[in-house]
């Protein structure tokens, strides 16, 4: 609230950033400052649930951390509470990376991780072990994939937990902004408050944010219920008429089926006994490799001047990211293949032959020395 006229300093981010102040913001605070939760109730998620599981996943998102960034990473948490954007914001340093990575499918909805600057600053530093680095593009693709590795994580533990096999993530994408122009969900939301220890002994916050609407389906689905099954236990107890079928007074009847009178409270009298049932075995003719006739050779022919993709590949190894990023000219790559070992031939990715790389004049080319079974080419696609 402005008495003298002056913008604040969360007004003149707006303005810089293009987006309306009186959406929400106050005066910026310290990476560390805590909020309590606002009072009131009807927040439509179980914070203890949400609680208990993302602090179950913080052994496993530490091990990944560590991993990418080569430091003794630890996190410590979450603190769930739920707040709006006008007791969010204060929360927040004036200037935050701010990692979207919202849930596409399973439990839809906003996802957002939010970093203070220096903080992102620490981490991309560590993944690129360079020192004073700026947030560039460079520096917002590291964070982000450090996000997608977090995320990986915790999909994987929701999925056991829940069961649902569906839940998916976009592809992160972060921005270094003033905190008043992050995109932060509609009404109350959900934020878990981490502590994270670099490895240098100082401790710096994380916050991850989730929606209204996924913040529900997760507790609900961790505490065993779907919005199927509340809806389910909504419906009201009422008659159910179908053609043929009366169920008034727990008595149903069913014409034409021998099963008059059946009593759901108390046995089926009544009921006539249809015998034993003959079950047979299905008996399946052997697939066999189809020879082409005329008319398949016909049909063939009409794409013989499609082009594909044809490509040689000397050998494959696998790198961490912080490996990739520290290449430079003269660095050497070590591949899975042995010196003189025949090369793979693939055509659209898919291995067809082998072969010995040869010279051609002043081009290099590669002679096949084999051609792979159509039943090595089966396996390879996973159809064994």
């Amino acid at each position: 609230m402005m008495s003298d006229g002056a913008l604040s300093q969360d007004e003149i981010d707006a303005l810089l950033a293009g987006v309306d102040s009186s959406a929400g913001g106050a005066p910026g605070g310290a990476p560390t400052a805590t909020a309590a939760a606002p009072s009131g109730g009807g927040v439509g998620f179980d914070a203890g649930a949400l609680e208990r599981f993302f602090s179950s996943t913080t052994s496993a998102l530490s091990s990944n951390l560590a991993a990418l960034t080569g430091a003794n990473v630890t996190l410590v948490g979450p603190e769930v509470a739920s707040f709006n954007r006008d007791d969010f914001l204060p929360v927040l340093p004036s200037m935050v990376t701010v990692i979207t990575a919202n849930y596409t499918s399973g439990f839809p909805g906003e996802h957002i991780f939010i970093l203070p600057e220096e903080s992102a600053k620490a981490i991309a530093s560590l993944m690129t072990k360079e020192e004073n680095i700026q947030l560039d593009e460079m520096a917002m693709s590291v964070i982000g994939e450090v996000v997608s590795q977090m995320v990986g994580t915790q999909i994987t533990a929701l999925t056991d937990k829940t069961g649902n096999k569906s839940i998916a993530n976009a592809s992160p994408t972060a921005a270094n902004i003033p905190k008043a122009a992050a995109a932060l969900p509609a009404g109350n939301f959900a934020v878990m408050t981490y502590q994270m220890d670099l490895g240098d002994g100082g401790s710096i916050q994380m916050w991850e944010v989730l929606g209204a609407s996924p913040a529900a389906d997760i507790s609900n689905g961790l505490n065993g219920n779907s919005s199927g099954a509340a809806q389910m236990g909504q419906m009201p107890n009422q008659g159910m008429q179908m053609p043929g079928m009366n169920m008034g007074g727990m008595g149903m009847q069913m014409p034409g089926m021998g099963m008059g009178g059946m009593n759901m409270g108390g046995g089926m009298p009544g009921m006539q006994n249809l015998g034993p049932t003959n079950v047979q075995p299905v008996q399946f003719p052997n697939l066999m490799q189809p020879r082409l006739g005329a008319h398949e050779t016909g049909n063939i022919g009409l794409i013989m001047d499609v082009s594909m993709e044809m490509t040689v590949e000397l050998g494959r190894t696998r790198k961490l990211i912080k490996e990739i990023l520290g290449m430079g000219e003269g660095t050497i790559i070590e591949l899975d293949k042995l010196a003189g070992e025949p090369v793979d031939i693939l055509v659209n990715h898919k291995l067809i032959a082998k072969g010995e790389v040869v010279v051609i004049d002043e081009n290099f080319g590669v002679r096949v020395t084999e051609i792979v079974s159509p039943m090595e080419r089966i396996n390879d696609m996973g159809y064994n």
